[in-house]
């Protein structure tokens, strides 16, 4: 296992301690105040986390005992993987093609960051990590989630509209009690590419329902389900 903290946090007192003293890989990285950001989509998945006990659900990010906390709370378990800086800080690029675009290790990737040893996931908080992580990544994650959902599964992923601009920046999320979220600001990787409505719907190709909740702030809103 790499430095990144990926551990499955289940609801009882060993795990409840664990949350409240975490050792998260991103220790110093998230810096800044926390900024209020109301979200249609964490809003609408907050009522079924409410509603339905014993689910089993992904956040991707660095270690938030605030996320952590919340989600045990409501009795789910919780696994944490941190894409974004496992990709981006990671030793993955194998030198070049003969057109000189780089290659990737995509398999040792997904084995390092994505090994759920055989678990499957009801909730996928992915945030805005597909927008940073570079281009060889992205269908091989959203394909290597897609086998790890249970039926019915959910993803709620963010997507930037523009490349430029203060809402660009590399942030983690924490979740509420409310319809909003905390948004923070962590290692500052660059923003790789923007998504469309159609490319995200080629991405997650198969999947059965797809809801969107429009922002102000340059970032749209997907809830995608299994």
């Amino acid at each position: 296992m790499s430095g990144l903290l990926r551990r499955l946090f289940d609801k009882n007192p060993e795990s409840d301690a664990a949350a409240s003293n975490p050792q998260p890989a991103g220790q110093g990285i998230l810096k800044g105040p926390r900024v209020l950001r109301h979200s249609g989509g964490w809003a609408t998945l907050r009522k079924r986390l409410q509603s339905e006990p014993g689910l089993h659900i992904l956040d991707v990010g660095y270690t938030s005992p605030t996320n952590i906390n919340y989600l045990t709370g409501l009795g789910h378990s919780i696994f944490l993987s941190d894409l974004v800086n496992d990709a981006c800080a990671g030793d993955w690029q194998r030198g070049a093609d003969e057109d000189g675009n780089p290659v990737w290790d995509v398999d040792g990737f997904l084995k390092q960051s994505l090994d759920f040893a055989g678990r499957k996931f009801d909730v996928v908080l992915l945030w805005t990590a597909l927008d940073y992580l570079p281009e060889a990544l992205v269908a091989p994650v959203v394909a290597h989630l897609t086998g790890a959902m249970n039926p019915g599964g959910q993803v709620l992923a963010l997507f930037h509209v523009r490349m430029q601009g203060e809402e660009t920046v590399h942030c983690r999320f924490h979740v509420t009690a409310g319809d909003d979220v905390e948004v923070q600001s962590a290692r500052p990787f660059p923003i790789q590419r923007v998504f469309t409505n159609r490319s995200i719907e080629r991405l997650f190709t198969g999947w059965s329902g797809h809801k969107q909740f429009l922002a102000k702030d340059g970032v749209s809103e997907v809830i995608m389900t299994r």
